[in-house]
């Protein structure tokens, strides 16, 4: 078993220790944390808060509200995930994994099928989770979707993001969900020899070390594709600003265009093969592999 529990939140009380959590992860000022009394509105109406604790103490949240999905046949109901988050202390030990499979549960539950939520797509590990792990999809990209932002995990870039879509009742997100053990993932070797198109291959600065964005990329034409980004782009922003942001607007440039193409994103590597990590989107050409 592990060394903590999911509870689903309900008490004014959690809503605090959420404001609190929030302070901590993002570093961000009071105009950045949720107040107490929105999350109350939220989980009164329809919404679900979780949080994640070790020997009763809250280390990590994550809370969504009801939403609508506009499609060509209309409003559609959904799941709006807003906000996860673990401390940095309790990291690496599957809390993530945890908390949206209690969430996949009880959205389930109230009859709904499709969750989304908005990330960083230059931010690895969170990729990793909601793609190679919790079998999430995505072919939609928001530019500077919550404007400029302060806090200490995004001031400086541009808030572009990924809006992912997680289809709760598919065979790919039950397979990814409970089938862990026994699924096979899939590595850049694997892909290669699939004759996986590389869009880019980036050079890395000899003084610094850090990954170049490339000045151009091939056009996307083969049935999968392979982009590369920074493996830790925290790193790279903490020690140079403006080479963030020119990773920022590179690969807005290439999800735009390989989304208006028709790929959808449906996994994500952390490839360990040489001595330096690399991490790479996959990108498949159609919606075959979604279901």
């Amino acid at each position: 078993m592990p060394p903590y529990q999911i509870r689903l939140l309900e008490k004014v009380e959690e809503m605090y220790t959420i404001e609190d959590l929030i302070a901590e992860i993002w570093g961000g000022g009071a105009g950045d944390i949720v107040p107490y009394h929105i999350l109350v509105t939220i989980i009164h109406n329809g919404g679900i808060a979780l949080g994640a604790y070790e020997d009763e103490k809250m280390i990590g949240f994550a809370y969504g509200f009801p939403g609508l999905s506009k499609t060509s046949q209309g409003l559609e109901a959904k799941h709006c995930s807003h906000q996860m988050g673990v401390l940095p202390t309790h990291r690496g030990k599957d809390i993530g994994f945890a908390l949206k499979k209690a969430q996949w549960q009880m959205v389930r539950q109230q009859g709904l099928d499709h969750i989304t939520w908005t990330f960083d797509p230059l931010l690895s590990r969170n990729a990793y989770l909601n793609i190679a792990r919790l079998g999430a999809v995505c072919n939609t990209y928001k530019r500077e979707e919550y404007g400029d932002m302060v806090d200490g995990l995004n001031a400086g870039i541009a808030s572009d993001r990924f809006q992912v879509d997680w289809w709760l009742n598919t065979r790919r997100t039950t397979q990814h969900l409970l089938d862990v053990e026994n699924r096979v993932a899939l590595g850049l070797d694997n892909y290669q020899k699939a004759d996986a198109q590389a869009l880019y291959t980036p050079e890395t600065d000899v003084n610094s070390g850090l990954l170049l964005p490339p000045r151009a990329f091939s056009r996307p034409e083969k049935k999968i594709l392979l982009l590369q980004i920074p493996s830790d782009y925290q790193i790279l922003r903490n020690e140079n600003l403006s080479l963030a942001q020119d990773w920022r607007f590179f690969t807005r440039e290439v999800f735009e265009e390989s989304f208006k193409a028709g790929y959808i994103v449906t996994d994500f590597i952390y490839d360990r093969s040489e001595k330096t990590p690399r991490s790479f989107y996959v990108l498949t050409d159609g919606e075959s592999t979604i279901g």
